[in-house]
């Protein structure tokens, strides 16, 4: 395991170059053009490394690759988004997926404000530390595996995606597809503090509420209106009940709207809600009780749509398994390795639930996703490829 400490800090100066490359071509998900570009500059470097290359296109790629992207799941419809980057590397029957994105919350012109740079120890930039060094990570753990001789009838498929901050709505087909190909998938989101690993992950789910009374005026004939307002600050202290923090369950009306004039009895108002729950029951049981919630007033009339689009990442026996190799591997090379969860979802959430074994956070240490200050320990980078590298080697191995 040494060998691929050694391996990976010779090749520290090379890591950091392509970090910053990826970096300094900014990539927000909701311009394709710009995500394109950052994808371009990624696939020519994994294909200088031997990797063999797909561009799964957002809007084609159900007809080139046997995948159908979904709508409605709460990002971009198909053909809104970049091009998603599949690469293979080694060959055999079975497979290892290594999964990220490169699209970021970072609008063109942000790097004008949070300037590429070192300093302290830290690699500042939009996006580098969720999660475009987490791709770096994973290729040069790739590359020491490869040239140290290994993937032995194994292949390892990266798969980095192009939407993932609005959603994968196009790309969870693809991550699915490519989960079912493999044994264990390794996310390379960014860290916990500290560097920890997450072996669970809160399900994701936003709920619409749609209420519906009757307007009046609400001087002249305030008897005959139905407040669908009133109706909805009813319906939120509902909803408020529904947590359960002691089990994770957690519920948030973000944004409310109503009415349209103060001397109109509004018959019309809109919540949007937030949910996450730990588990699948949770999330299915909350997801059934929402949709279930009735009027308090008579004559309003109540509906919720959505439910949850990322199912939950549970902490699984096998799971677990997957973590307990990292962390050995981690204690070869003299180092440790925790493990923790988080309340947001990630892709791997997609893949947990398929029943693969999912590792996720594996990706780089630092601090200020989707903030000003964002940035990753630079010298944190190196052991950390190096535990990837020789877990690679030991998944590959089996």
């Amino acid at each position: 395991m040494n060998s691929f400490l050694d391996y990976c800090s010779a090749h520290r100066g090379w890591l950091l170059d392509f970090i910053e490359a990826l970096v300094a071509i900014e990539s927000p998900s909701d311009d394709p053009a710009a995500v394109n570009r950052c994808g371009a500059e990624l696939a020519s470097r994994l294909e200088a490394l031997g990797g063999a290359l797909t561009r799964v296109s957002s809007s084609t790629a159900h007809l080139r690759q046997g995948f159908h992207p979904r709508q409605g799941d709460g990002g971009q419809a198909g053909g809104q988004a970049g091009d998603h980057l599949r690469a293979s590397f080694g060959h055999g029957p079975r497979q290892l997926l290594l999964l990220g994105h490169f699209d970021t919350v970072w609008p063109i012109g942000q790097l004008t404000k949070m300037p590429l740079r070192r300093a302290g120890g830290r690699l500042y930039g939009p996006g580098v530390f969720d999660m475009k060094a987490g791709i770096g990570l994973a290729t040069l753990a790739t590359r020491a595996v490869i040239d140290a001789g290994g993937l032995d009838g194994c292949q390892v498929v990266m798969l980095w995606t192009a939407d993932e901050e609005v959603g994968s709505t196009t790309s969870r087909a693809p991550i699915e597809a490519e989960a079912q190909r493999s044994e264990a998938v390794l996310v390379f989101e960014p860290s916990l503090p500290g560097g920890a690993l997450k072996t669970s992950r809160k399900g994701v789910g936003q709920f619409e509420m749609l209420v519906r009374g009757v307007s009046a005026h609400a001087g002249l004939d305030p008897g005959k209106g139905i407040s669908a307002v009133r109706e909805l600050a009813r319906q939120i202290v509902a909803i408020d009940d529904l947590q359960d923090p002691a089990r994770g369950v957690t519920v948030s009306v973000g944004v409310i709207a109503g009415g349209t004039r103060a001397n109109v009895v509004p018959a019309e108002a809109r919540a949007i809600i937030d949910a996450r729950a730990v588990t699948r029951a949770d999330a299915e049981r909350l997801e059934r009780t929402m949709k279930a919630l009735a009027p308090h007033i008579e004559g309003a009339t109540v509906s919720v749509t959505g439910g949850f689009d990322r199912p939950p990442l549970e902490r699984t026996a096998d799971v677990v398994r997957l973590f307990e190799q990292a962390q050995l591997v981690a204690k070869e090379l003299g180092l440790t390795l925790e493990e923790g969860s988080a309340g947001g979802g990630s892709d791997g959430n997609f893949t947990a639930a398929l029943g693969v074994p999912t590792l996720d956070g594996i990706g780089a240490v630092g601090d200020g996703a989707h903030a000003l200050h964002e940035h990753v320990e630079i010298d944190a980078l190196v052991p950390r490829a190096a535990v990837i590298a020789g877990l690679l080697a030991r998944l590959s191995r089996r």
